[in-house]
């Protein structure tokens, strides 16, 4: 098969990722529309605390009284059957199964756009974007071999489908050679680190945002507590991951430059990034910063990556400046 047959190849396998993903986004979202519902868990217990058993009957509480209890919050009534019908299970199932098909196409998007190009295929913007999406929906994915984080299915799922129709509508670029700083064994090593990480930080980013978004009621969306233990643990596998695509990085250029360190502006976005994550771990560990206020620098940390990721290339020049926009 020619490059330009494979180049084509790839192409339509970003296509049919984007569907599948979409229709998976569309499965994920019935399972959490017809779900059971889910009261937080925190806040439950702090009205409860406040709610204690008072006695209550015709001798207002006397010797002769019946005595009883007040009825507890709205959070713990049973919800209706309806909510616990075997349809959101099903599909939930049936979601699973269409992401990991669009995990297989998204896979060989990338493999066959490597194959077209002869080199490692994240070269310019649009391989790149599509490689962190694919990292995105693989954290997600392998995170569900072992917990069960499926309510981040369908969040997931829309920021890949948008990652990768934005990749095709901007970003495209045409198989090809790369520049000459890109032609080196380092961006196997540099690069695939920063979107190994990327992809860890963006699946702890979508968590981030369900938690400011989950209110204190029942709720079909899973308890803050899980959603900020999920984030924690998404960010503290990503963080030495990007300390290491920092360093490789450090020393790609010093090959490709003849300098570690330059203060470009990829280079200067990539360690405030590093310093904002570093910044979060350090106040959950020492300060012992829980909830909002830890979730609140852990976003700020995501938005300094999606700024060092997509904004550094399109609105900043610099040795970096190889979006081919």
């Amino acid at each position: 098969m020619s490059a330009e047959q494979l180049a084509e190849l790839s192409d339509l396998f970003v296509v049919a990722a984007v569907l599948l993903y979409v229709f998976a986004m569309v499965a994920f979202a019935i399972e959490l529309a017809f779900g059971k519902g889910r009261p937080d868990k925190a806040a439950v217990t702090e009205r409860s605390e406040a709610k204690q058993p008072v006695a209550v009957g015709a001798g207002a509480g006397g010797p002769g009284g019946a005595v009883g209890t007040l009825p507890r919050d709205g959070a713990d009534e049973a919800v209706t059957p309806a909510a616990k019908g075997l349809g959101a299970v099903r599909a939930g199932k049936v979601a699973l199964a269409l992401a990991w098909l669009g995990w297989a196409a998204h896979l060989a998007a990338i493999a066959t756009r490597g194959l077209s190009a002869g080199r490692w295929p994240w070269g310019n913007m649009y391989e790149f974007v599509i490689a962190i999406c694919f990292a995105a929906v693989t954290a997600f994915l392998g995170s569900q071999l072992r917990y069960n984080v499926r309510f981040l299915g369908a969040f997931v799922m829309v920021a890949a489908a948008l990652g990768l129709g934005l990749a095709v509508k901007f970003f495209y670029t045409a198989a090809g050679p790369v520049v000459p700083a890109l032609n080196s064994y380092w961006i196997a090593i540099h690069v695939t680190a920063a979107i190994i990480a990327s992809g860890l930080f963006t699946m702890a980013g979508v968590s981030g945002i369900l938690y400011l978004v989950r209110g204190d009621g029942v709720s079909r969306l899973p308890t803050r507590a899980d959603l900020e233990r999920v984030a924690h643990r998404a960010i503290v596998l990503a963080f030495p991951v990007w300390t290491f695509a920092v360093i490789a990085g450090a020393l790609w250029a010093d090959r490709a430059w003849g300098r570690y360190w330059g203060w470009d502006p990829k280079e200067v976005w990539s360690f405030i990034t590093w310093v904002a994550y570093a910044a979060y771990l350090h106040a959950k560990v020492t300060a012992g910063w829980r909830g909002r206020a830890a979730t609140i620098v852990q976003l700020v940390a995501f938005g300094c990556l999606m700024f060092n990721l997509i904004g550094v290339n399109i609105f900043i020049s610099g040795l970096h400046s190889y979006a081919d926009v």
